[in-house]
């Protein structure tokens, strides 16, 4: 039998080679008594909401550069922040993210609360943001689980039962772990291991600190650990977007509702997105529209969407139904979220 894993073990190993991270205190600053900034611990790990570091590194600096603090962060324009989160998706992200700081700023003196409890009351804050703040920026306690733990604690064990049915054991397992020294060292150490070594592809095993005591490693089923249950299809949605240019240069655009689906973000007015034929709808101003050969295609987490195009280039006289004209002035690409990039592009071409 393989003996118990042992935190001190991964973390020494966690010493030597833990990554370099825009947010985050490493274990010699930390030991020399430089602690973690609740701001950027909580910041980064909203992001990081089912995104990547390497997608999210540019925005979190560019996030702290322009808001330095949660109270400039709060102090914001809803627009502004909108707009600089623009591409990094799932955008009701920074929605919440501009409630909690303004909660922060003016509830709790720009001080994040620093217990589990009071971390959850927080607008936006999850189980396991609650747990990852608590941990990385307070060295307290708690369990830290995300898709890295969960695979390197289904592999450590040996647990074939299939995501996301065995989320409680594995949370189980990693809180049994979870050391009452350098907790907060211990939950980067685990995530990092799952990042750089215990990876869902070709983890390297001959390299990994808990090797040893790693029963999939013995059995020899690391590689088809964790099990997940088969997803369904994702449905494909279909849709039509209107790209209106008044001859001086300024473009028709729309805020979306702050609920739903690219949610308080600007957009190219159009029609609803649905599966089957697109229904029928009116166009957001009179002009002759012209069809952009191709469809600007783009994956959501639950569907698939197609949007045709339509573009036209309208008079200064005209009136639209929907949305207003921004001028060129004003108008930044960058500012759109992915799918109505795809769209400008795709006129463009």
């Amino acid at each position: 039998m393989c003996d118990e894993p042992k935190a001190a073990e991964l973390l020494e190993w966690y010493d030597r080679h833990a990554r370099k991270m825009p947010w985050r205190v490493g274990p010699a600053d930390r030991a020399a008594g430089i602690l973690p900034d609740p701001y950027r611990i909580w910041m980064s790990e909203i992001m990081l909401q089912q995104t990547t570091v390497a997608a999210v590194k540019a925005y979190f600096l560019k996030f702290t550069a322009r808001w330095p603090t949660v109270v400039d962060l709060a102090a914001a324009k809803d627009d502004d922040v909108m707009a600089a989160w623009a591409g990094l998706g799932y955008y009701a992200r920074a929605r919440n993210l501009l409630k909690c700081a303004r909660v922060v700023a003016q509830a709790h003196g720009g001080v994040f609360p620093n217990t589990l409890e009071g971390l959850l009351n927080l607008p936006g804050v999850g189980p396991y943001t609650a747990a990852a703040v608590s941990s990385i920026a307070f060295d307290q306690k708690a369990t830290v689980v995300d898709g890295n733990v969960e695979r390197v604690m289904a592999r450590i064990y040996d647990i074939h039962t299939p995501l996301p049915t065995a989320k409680p054991e594995l949370t189980e397992k990693a809180a049994a772990l979870t050391p009452d020294l350098r907790p907060g060292d211990y939950a980067q150490a685990v995530m990092d291991l799952g990042a750089t070594i215990c990876t869902p592809k070709n983890p390297a095993c001959g390299i990994c600190p808990w090797r040893d005591n790693c029963r999939a490693r013995r059995e020899g089923t690391a590689a088809l650990l964790p099990k997940k249950t088969p997803k369904k299809p994702k449905p494909i949605r279909l849709g039509t977007v209107y790209i209106a240019r008044r001859v001086d240069g300024a473009y028709l655009l729309e805020r979306r509702p702050d609920k739903g689906l690219l949610g308080g973000m600007l957009g190219w007015p159009g029609s609803d997105w649905v599966e089957g034929l697109v229904a029928d709808h009116d166009a957001p101003i009179r002009a002759e529209w012209k069809d952009v050969a191709g469809e600007a295609r783009h994956t959501f987490t639950h569907f698939h969407l197609r949007l045709n195009i339509k573009t036209a280039l309208v008079p200064m006289d005209r009136t639209p139904n929907q949305g207003q004209f921004i001028p060129i002035s004003e108008f930044d690409r960058s500012d759109l979220p992915t799918a109505m990039r795809k769209a400008f592009d795709l006129a463009l071409s």
